[in-house]
């Protein structure tokens, strides 16, 4: 005889209350990620602060210190956008940009528009599964007969705050030609 494999309510994994119903942590806002999946959104010169983040074969290693020093600058430019998704490009395996929306200038920032037509897809779930996100929206692209000029990764939330919403989503905005 096999070994017994049935499960109790409390062994499944349940799932999380809707982005409506979580208690902010105070930190990043629940998201909701239903106004982000699988849209076609236009951007026409949306402003982001953009930084640098060093990184040893693509694991970032000073990324909350460079979104703390941003968000700061963004705080005292009262340049804070409403909640979007914090975006990062891949460069190589030391270094990413991140972009923050902003809403005008920030003084001792980079601050650069981001313009195009963006399809985006959000998915959840550890970081480690970003190779299989990124050949999904690759399908998902295509199979909207569309092509691929830049994938940005869309962070929703920092660690701390995905891992007390038990959800770590992640938005895939894939600029098309």
């Amino acid at each position: 005889m096999g070994a017994d494999t049935t499960t109790t309510s409390a062994q499944r994994p349940q799932p999380s209350p809707p982005a409506s119903q979580l208690t902010p942590t105070g930190c990043c806002p629940p998201f909701d990620p239903d106004p982000w999946n699988e849209k076609e959104i236009t951007w026409e010169g949306n402003r982001f602060l953009k930084a640098h983040v060093r990184s040893l074969f693509h694991i970032p290693l000073d990324m909350g210190r460079k979104v703390m020093h941003s968000m700061r600058l963004i705080e005292a430019a009262h340049a804070t956008a409403p909640h979007a998704p914090m975006l990062s490009e891949e460069r190589s395996p030391w270094g990413s940009d991140i972009y923050i929306n902003v809403t005008g200038p920030v003084p001792g920032a980079d601050v650069v528009t981001i313009s195009g037509t963006f399809l985006t897809k959000v998915y959840e779930g550890p970081f480690r599964d970003a190779p299989n996100w990124m050949a999904d929206m690759g399908r998902h692209v295509a199979a909207k007969g569309r092509a691929m000029k830049k994938l940005y990764f869309g962070y929703t939330t920092c660690p701390r705050c995905a891992k007390a919403y038990g959800k770590n989503y992640v938005v895939l905005f894939a600029q098309v030609a």
